[in-house]
């Protein structure tokens, strides 16, 4: 519990301070230019002289936000076909063709490829991670509806007359929260390394915005002049806030998954 207690605490300091660092670090400061790390500058500085402490913190809140929207998206809609899944044996078999064929293309490929289409930044981004990190969640939530339909009083609720949505939101529903919340914090590695990632390509946010993929990708032209730092540090708390999302949620898998608990 200690171990759920701080890595939570260290994910909401880091998405609090996205909101709360000073702006105004982020200005061009040509007189405070290509600052190795030090007391002043804790992550140095960059070829504009802006503040990498500030840029990576922002950054860090950017990718944060847009891991929410997306994990939390992917997991609404694994939800609702996992539930789909459940109204009969054709639209199971409809919801388990759709799972196997968007597991079988990399998530990558179609991330890249749904964030061209819908134009890149951060809409382009959320719908793309959305629309193809939920099959692996639908999966695992299309598993426990079909072993709620054999449970003696969802046969007894169909019995008295209820209808397959009704035993679904009232029944269902309830039983599969764990599994939802758990299912998407663990979503959100994923969706904050592909966003990461294509935002380093330049398909993702905007270059305006201090996101960590964008850091990364305009530090790699200065990396050969010995400014280690500029991709040092971003990369490093991108990493510490992706583990820390990765061991919190396999805490609380553990706690919720009382088999896997005793592992």
């Amino acid at each position: 519990m200690t171990v759920i207690v701080c890595t939570a605490a260290f994910i909401i300091a880091a998405w609090l301070g996205g909101y709360l660092v000073n702006l105004e670090k982020l200005a061009t400061n040509l007189q405070s230019r290509n600052h190795a790390p030090s007391l002043q500058y804790l992550f140095g500085t960059d070829w504009l002289g802006r503040d990498m402490f500030t840029r990576t913190v922002k950054g860090l809140g950017l990718s944060i936000q847009v891991g929410l929207l997306a994990s939390v998206s992917s997991g609404v809609i694994a939800v609702m076909l996992g539930l789909l899944a459940s109204m009969g044996k054709i639209a199971d078999r409809i919801v388990s063709w759709l799972i196997d064929a968007f597991l079988s293309v990399p998530h990558l490929v179609s991330l890249i490829l749904l964030a061209f289409v819908m134009g890149g930044g951060m809409k382009g981004v959320v719908i793309g991670i959305a629309l193809t990190h939920w099959p692996s969640l639908a999966r695992i939530i299309r598993a426990e509806v079909m072993q709620l339909k054999s449970a003696k009083y969802v046969q007894i609720s169909r019995r008295m007359g209820r209808s397959s949505w009704w035993i679904a939101t009232r029944h269902m529903v309830p039983h599969l929260l764990p599994q939802l919340f758990v299912g998407v914090l663990l979503m959100f590695p994923h969706a904050i390394l592909h966003e990461a990632a294509i935002s380093f390509i330049g398909l993702g946010l905007s270059p305006h915005q201090p996101a960590i993929g964008i850091i990364l990708s305009e530090s790699m032209r200065y990396l050969s002049m010995g400014m280690w730092w500029l991709a040092f540090f971003p990369g490093l708390c991108l990493l510490l806030v992706v583990r820390s999302f990765d061991v919190l949620g396999e805490r609380l898998r553990g706690l919720v998954d009382p088999r896997r608990s005793r592992e």
